[in-house]
């Protein structure tokens, strides 16, 4: 097994991904730190991934990949949501040539997206991309792995080991019946030694499934066997709200044991979806502070104001306004959790009848009108946020 190989440098000046690297330990119910399973680290452009880097969120386009506006202006928007890196399918030779357009028009690092035609991954690499993802169920006989391999060596472009139940290899297939999280394991292994026996460890691994309890066996069992990153997701997940369920279930399940190194939310929606619901699941985890984090009192008979309409207002308002920076806002709506919320926050309001109080860093600034709660929440949050940013 290869370990302990130093990661090579990126390869290009890239965007400042400041604002969205922020780490912080990994902490269970208890509070202790929960140790994070520490991989060899590769750089996907100008990001890192793995070696306890902050763990970055992707996504992949659903665009035409042979329309480069529109693919190119999708990757935009994704940017804008916080998307760190981002992959386009690449079906056919038109694809493969329109990445190499694209590549030049967009900063954050671009990932393709191979199955069948080895090919397409040889023309990709001369376009510039900065990772593959190949299926090794179905690009074919070995040689041909190693043949990308060997190109991808050349340029010191990662590999993605990109295991998925639904297209295991025919052998593993007879072997176990079904797919099984032990048949997934023993795929991603022998592509590894592959990797491996071409002195090739830049790769990471992912062991994907649309069955969540399969996916989070599959990595459990490889993580221990082999020192390289994990790309976290659950496959074919679904529409917003089931989708987004599954995969905080996968997803979470293995970050909150430490295990995983970059995630990629799929869900059958618009891709900022897929990224929003991401920085979700590692906020909730405490392992990313990227922008605005608002709590809310789920309400109940105490409740004496429209909290609800309130707190859809708030966030729909907070979301257009794409603050980046670091806060905590609670929605509060009675006197019993409602001021100690509060206070935890950075900013927030706790209803009463009618009116509401405004608390600030833990102090009561002043009462509000409900009818104002809306608007001077929203407004005491850009100031906030506007003056973290000039300090």
């Amino acid at each position: 097994m290869t370990r302990g190989i130093t990661s090579e440098a990126p390869r290009r000046e890239a965007v400042d991904f400041a604002p969205f690297t922020e780490s912080i330990p990994l902490r269970i119910a208890s509070g202790r730190p929960h140790t994070r399973r520490m991989t060899r680290q590769l750089m996907v452009g100008k990001v890192p991934v793995g070696g306890g880097a902050p763990i970055p969120v992707q996504s992949m386009t659903k665009t035409d990949t042979r329309d480069v506006q529109a693919t190119v202006d999708q990757i935009w928007a994704l940017e804008a949501t916080g998307c760190e890196i981002v992959r386009v399918a690449v079906p056919d030779a038109g694809a493969a040539a329109a990445v190499r357009e694209i590549r030049s028009q967009i900063r954050i690092p671009l990932i393709v997206d191979i199955h069948f035609d080895y090919r397409l991954a040889l023309q990709c690499l001369e376009g510039g991309v900065d990772c593959l993802r190949i299926n090794p169920g179905n690009i074919g006989p070995t040689w041909r792995v190693r043949e990308v391999t060997k190109a991808a060596a050349e340029r010191k472009v990662p590999i993605r080991i990109g295991v998925n139940a639904g297209s295991l290899e025919k052998h593993l297939l007879q072997r176990y019946g079904e797919p099984t999280p032990e048949a997934m394991v023993e795929s991603a292994l022998f592509h590894v030694r592959i990797l491996e026996e071409l002195h090739y460890p830049e790769m990471k691994i992912s062991l994907k499934s649309s069955d969540p309890r399969m996916m989070i066996e599959a990595y459990r069992r490889l993580a221990d066997q082999v020192p390289y990153p994990f790309h976290l997701g659950v496959t074919e997940a679904g529409t917003a709200f089931s989708g987004a369920i599954k995969s905080a279930v996968g997803i979470g399940t293995l970050l909150a044991e430490g295990i995983g190194d970059t995630i990629r939310v799929s869900l059958t929606e618009d891709p900022t979806e897929e990224v929003r619901v991401g920085f979700e699941i590692l906020k909730a985890l405490g392992l990313r502070k990227r922008g605005l984090n608002v709590i809310a009192c789920p309400s109940c008979g105490r409740v004496e104001i429209d909290l609800m309409g309130v707190t859809k207002e708030v966030e729909r308002r907070l979301a257009a306004l794409n603050i980046n920076r670091s806060l905590t806002v609670a929605v509060m709506g009675c006197a019993v959790n409602g001021p100690g919320e509060a206070r935890g926050a950075d900013i927030g309001i706790a209803g009463g009848n009618g009116v509401g109080i405004l608390i600030k860093r833990g102090q009561i600034v002043r009462k509000v009108k409900e009818s104002e709660l809306a608007d001077v929440l929203v407004e005491e949050v850009q100031a906030l946020a506007a003056r973290g940013e000039e300090a």
